[in-house]
């Protein structure tokens, strides 16, 4: 394998899970984020993910890894289109799902996904922007990492297997949210299988990319929303403090 793919499989495997997690402590033991604060940590994260990706396209080129095996060559326009559509209604809803769980999760039990939520999804029209261009960086780049870069490196290197490089793809993937803790591992793993699945399928990124900013997207809508209508049951239910422990306002200009 050569040297320059060894580095950037270490920096996306090691280096990027670590400083994700020590910057997201950081951030998380901010009493409260701005506005500002917000827009600033997608803006910074947008600017690093595009970095990222120019560079590893930078090395694929001078290796002479052909588009077709970072899942860029042109289509089957019907089957990525179908595969698109369906892979992108059943990741939202099950995303939908799976916040609304959260939401009837008491505070204290929802973990670093709760908190994450609480501090990080944008609030008012400004930052759902600014989030929007964030969902879409996630969407292009990271599938580009992960499920182009990643899985082609490990196809070659495996002979070409398929199962080999899903699983490895998606397991990189979940480290890269080693910073949700075990559950947001575990679900970013199960994520990283499916999407390689449909890219070995389509021989494209195009539904992988379409389904991760539709999920990212939706969650950072729905996710402010979702809480705060739950602080809201629970103070009306108990008149406990359960609604100043939730998002509150977090859904300010997104209705």
């Amino acid at each position: 394998m050569p040297w320059d793919f060894v580095l950037i499989l270490f920096a996306l495997g090691v280096l990027l899970p670590w400083h994700g997690t020590i910057r997201l402590r950081r951030v998380l033991a901010t009493a409260e984020l701005s506005s500002a604060d917000r827009v600033a940590l997608y803006a910074s994260t947008i600017a690093f993910q595009w970095a990222a990706a120019a560079t590893v396209a930078w090395r694929a080129l001078a290796r002479d890894l052909p588009p077709a095996k970072l899942g860029l060559a042109v289509p089957e326009t019907a089957q990525v289109a179908f595969t698109s559509a369906v892979l992108t209604l059943v990741a939202v809803s099950v995303s939908i799902a799976s916040l609304r769980r959260l939401a009837r999760t008491r505070p204290e039990e929802r973990g670093a996904l709760g908190v994450i939520v609480e501090k990080l999804m944008p609030r008012t029209t400004l930052e759902l922007a600014a989030f929007a261009a964030l969902a879409t960086t996630a969407g292009l780049c990271e599938e580009f990492l992960y499920r182009g870069f990643v899985y082609a490196v490990f196809a070659e290197f495996t002979g070409g297997s398929a199962p080999a490089a899903i699983a490895i793809s998606a397991a990189f993937f979940a480290l890269a949210h080693l910073y949700q803790g075990a559950r947001g591992l575990r679900t970013t793993f199960i994520v990283g299988i499916v999407f390689g699945a449909v890219r070995e399928w389509t021989g494209s990124l195009l539904p992988a990319m379409a389904a991760h900013f539709a999920v990212d997207l939706t969650t950072g809508i729905a996710a402010p929303i979702l809480m705060a209508r739950a602080g809201t049951r629970g103070e009306k239910v108990s008149g406990s403090s359960t609604g100043n422990q939730s998002t509150g306002g977090a859904s300010n200009g997104l209705l």
